[in-house]
């Protein structure tokens, strides 16, 4: 289970020194330090509902969610995530993994979005859609729909029949969102196509 220091605090108030307690269990690893001020009891809990107390508001996004939906040949070690409003990227390495944050725009923030529950954990992943969006929103734009296709089949190695499997109405909502070069590409692209 993970609890953020408040909670410890009050889980060991009856004990004469509760920050001491914790740091005990710290050191014993009864208690595996997440985030500042975030702890985890369980090695063996699934990295991913660790993601939103690491950074909230967040989602799993980009290389994590393309690979988990085997979009992207490359394994993904780092748990990619997006955020909203932090002005920045941020990295954090613990013992569960390494996890990354990177903001999208606002708009396009709880778009395509599904959250994820068990055993009283949960976290918000995005559709494979919304990551491939993600994704291209972090890239340099691209100058013209080859490009675009240089960029998604052979750069980034995206299956061409995956691809085109996509929800393409998904890819085409979510686009105009993001106020970007490479999802107006995109989104063009489609149209193209469908001609």
């Amino acid at each position: 289970m993970t609890f953020s220091t408040s909670e410890l605090l009050l889980k060991y108030a009856s004990y004469g020194d509760a920050k001491g307690k914790i740091r005990r269990l710290v050191a014993s690893g009864g208690l595996i330090p997440v985030a500042r001020g975030v702890y985890e009891n369980d090695r063996a809990t699934d990295p991913i509902w660790l993601a939103p107390w690491i950074c909230s508001p967040s989602y799993l996004s980009f290389d994590y969610v393309l690979h988990i939906h085997d979009l992207i040949p490359e394994a993904v070690v780092v748990y990619t995530c997006a955020t909203c409003g932090k002005r920045h990227s941020r990295t954090c390495t613990n013992a569960f993994g390494t996890y990354t944050f990177r903001d999208v725009p606002l708009q396009a923030f709880a778009q395509g979005v599904e959250a994820r529950t068990a055993e009283g954990r949960s976290c918000l992943v995005a559709s494979c859609e919304k990551a491939l969006c993600d994704k291209l929103y972090t890239l340099s734009p691209v100058r013209n729909i080859s490009s675009l296709e240089a960029l998604l089949f052979e750069d980034l190695r995206i299956d061409e029949e995956a691809f085109w499997a996509l929800n393409l109405e998904d890819l085409k909502a979510l686009a105009p969102l993001y106020h970007s070069t490479n999802l107006d590409r995109l989104a063009r692209m489609i149209a193209r196509r469908r001609k």
